[in-house]
């Protein structure tokens, strides 16, 4: 019982949460124009 009190809980916070960014609405969401440079070691 515990268990299942538990992920109600959990679950309504999870809702509670969601909502509340959608209210805000959330960050840009924008990304970078510029690829990231990567640098693949040599083999021996």
């Amino acid at each position: 019982m515990r268990a299942l009190a538990a992920a109600v809980i959990g679950f309504t916070a999870a809702l509670a949460l969601v909502l509340t960014v959608t209210a805000l609405g959330g960050p840009s969401g924008s990304t970078s124009p510029e690829p990231l440079l990567t640098t693949v070691p040599e083999h021996p």
